[in-house]
């Protein structure tokens, strides 16, 4: 990690700032003054002081958050639409969101400050599965979905077939669907609904990799526990280092 993003990771000042405090010969790598930008340090090895005041990496956060429709999934919008920042500001330390939900769909959220755990969970290669609820009309063809199963559909130049594609249930008007993705294509649950000559009227995420959204509420946000964090990892096959 380059060394002012270490800093203003650690919460001491912005990357600016911090390029400004190393070359001023503030900060010091193992016992040495570093004034060189874009040194890189290890934050679980190196030792790392500015002004003579040692500084650490904040402990490691995960929380489950209920995304709300309305909202997209950023900290920040030029454009003034509401963002999730409106509820992550409440949290004690600065979290940022592990994949993302189009505005008008709703549901899980992982927010967290370990950058490692969530590059690997939106890595393709991790193939982590997505659950979704999807509410839509009119009641889709059963030969239709067992041809997308069996074939899939072209999104964003790419072949993607779900990993499952089932009626669960019927709520009032429209038909509820449980679909499970692997590739995080954008919007790619409702271009498939869309391909089947289905209309969306609501989705929402109730899984992500080994993680429930159960009784959440919209706009709730709660931490793991240190079972669902240790899960986690083990489905990444990580070390976990708090």
């Amino acid at each position: 990690m380059r060394l002012n993003k270490f800093l203003s990771f650690c919460g001491v000042c912005s990357r600016r700032k911090a390029d400004e405090l190393i070359k001023a010969g503030k900060v010091k790598v193992n016992g040495k003054v570093i004034t060189e930008l874009g040194i890189q340090v290890d934050p679980e090895k190196d030792k790392v002081e500015v002004n003579g005041k040692l500084v650490k990496p904040p402990k490691k956060l995960y929380y489950l958050f209920y995304k709300p429709r309305g909202y997209i999934t950023s900290l920040y919008d030029p454009y003034n639409k509401k963002t999730i920042a409106e509820f992550i500001k409440k949290l004690p330390l600065r979290v940022f969101p592990v994949g993302r939900l189009d505005r008008d769909s709703e549901g899980l959220l992982l927010l967290t400050n370990d950058g490692d755990l969530a590059n690997k969970l939106l890595h393709p290669r991790y193939e982590v599965k997505r659950t979704y609820l999807v509410w839509v009309t009119p009641k889709l063809s059963e030969e239709k979905i067992s041809n997308l199963l069996k074939n899939g559909v072209i999104i964003a130049n790419k072949r993607v077939k779900p990993l499952k594609f089932e009626l669960f249930k019927k709520d009032g008007e429209e038909w509820v669907y449980r679909v499970v993705v692997k590739e995080g294509v954008k919007r790619e649950v409702r271009k498939m609904v869309g391909f089947l000559g289905g209309r969306v009227h609501r989705l929402k995420r109730i899984e992500f990799g080994p993680l429930k959204i159960g009784n959440l509420k919209p706009g709730e946000i709660r931490p793991l526990s240190e079972k669902e964090v240790k899960k986690l990892y083990d489905f990444l096959n990580l070390e976990k280092s708090l």
